[in-house]
């Protein structure tokens, strides 16, 4: 059985999750197929520089017309570049009722320094 994803903080993404996960979390949330869902709110020409497989890509801008296409039955990990706008999506999806939004601290660059060295920044 796949443990649950564990959040910087040691509590599980889920319905009362905290607002935050590190790439080593979320990498092994991957590896151990916990069910979830990364959510990319970049534009697609910096997804074209990088990107994590199998996620689902939601410009920031885009959000609020469709936001009620993500399912609340599962972990969302909301990604960007460095994290920033990617927390704004994710305090704007809790408001929205969506309790399990997290957001992935760091982004592609923190992905790219602890994760996968081979994935590019810019």
């Amino acid at each position: 059985m796949a443990r649950e994803a564990q959040s910087d903080t040691g509590q599980g993404v889920g319905p009362e999750a905290p607002v935050e996960i590190d790439p080593v979390n979320l990498n092994r949330m991957r590896q151990d197929r916990v069910d979830h869902l990364v959510v990319d709110v970049r534009e697609q020409w910096e997804l074209e520089i990088a990107s994590l497989q199998d996620s689902l890509h939601l410009p920031l801008g885009d959000l609020p017309a469709r936001y009620t296409e993500l399912p609340k039955d599962r972990p969302l990990v909301v990604l960007c570049r460095t994290g920033r706008r990617s927390l704004q999506a994710t305090m704007w999806l809790r408001a929205q009722g969506y309790g399990n939004a997290v957001n992935l601290r760091g982004g592609v660059h923190l992905w790219s320094d602890q994760v996968d060295p081979a994935m590019r920044k810019y």
